[in-house]
């Protein structure tokens, strides 16, 4: 049985390619209510005094509101990328892994994901330990992968992707029906973004061949935390991944 040369392509497919403003509250802060208060008692003669309290509490009052406005926004931030991982996962969940995605699908999903990648909480993740483990493929824009131009019975069921940053290994998994493999070599590019050089391919999980020197490509991870993980490959391709063990090595 021949390995479907588009299998590896989990890495590189082979296809071409704010929030309103708040509104002004009624009360004004304690530091108002003291200035003007020293306006009303003050004596003309002490004219000069009164103005330098008054710029000494403006400046308290402004650095009281930057600390107040400082901790909402920090909140804010950690509250957005829940509620982005939410509606991305939400978006993709009825399009069996972007095999039934329309092209307002594809777009939509891509939208939600840039709006995530925004917001990355991993700049470095070749030097993240989150990035080991095995994950499963849940989204792709690559047909090559989705193998749509198969019927869905001799489509593999899932796909998995296994990375071990401290080895700088790959290996992709085909489940039901064929149970083929493939694993690689990862060079760090930079800090997100890998070259990719396939090295041996088992058909059926069991018949070792060597990958042919043509079978390599580049892949950049967008996002990456404890649950989930982007990442975009050099023939334009969306990868969306989630973890389901961390503690999966890589055979070297």
């Amino acid at each position: 049985m021949a390995l479907s040369p588009n299998f590896h392509t989990i890495f590189a497919t082979s296809q071409s390619s704010s929030s309103n403003p708040a509104a002004s509250s009624s009360k004004l802060p304690a530091s108002h209510s003291l200035l003007n208060s020293v306006h009303l008692l003050t004596k003309p003669a002490a004219k000069s005094n009164s103005c330098n309290l008054s710029r000494t509490l403006a400046s308290d009052d402004k650095k009281w509101r930057i600390n107040v406005s400082f901790f909402p926004a920090f909140l804010n931030k950690g509250k957005d990328a829940k509620v982005l991982k939410e509606e991305l996962l939400e978006a993709i969940a009825p399009l069996d892994r972007g095999a039934d995605a329309t092209p307002e699908d594809q777009q939509r999903v891509d939208q939600l994901a840039r709006k995530l990648e925004a917001v990355n909480p991993t700049k470095q993740p070749l030097k993240s330990d989150l990035l080991n483990g095995k994950w499963e493929l849940i989204y792709t824009t690559s047909t090559s992968i989705l193998q749509t131009q198969r019927p869905k019975f001799l489509r593999s069921t899932t796909n998995y992707q296994a990375i071990n940053v401290d080895t700088l290994r790959a290996q992709n998994m085909e489940s039901w029906p064929f149970f083929n493999q493939v694993t690689a070599d990862l060079t760090p590019l930079n800090a997100r973004k890998v070259a990719v050089k396939f090295d041996s391919f088992k058909i059926g999980g069991l018949i070792p061949v060597k990958a042919p020197g043509r079978a390599r490509g580049e892949l950049e991870i967008t996002y990456l935390d404890e649950e989930l993980r982007i990442s975009r490959g050099d023939k334009g391709n969306l990868f969306i991944l989630k973890m389901v063990d961390p503690s999966y090595r890589v055979p070297v």
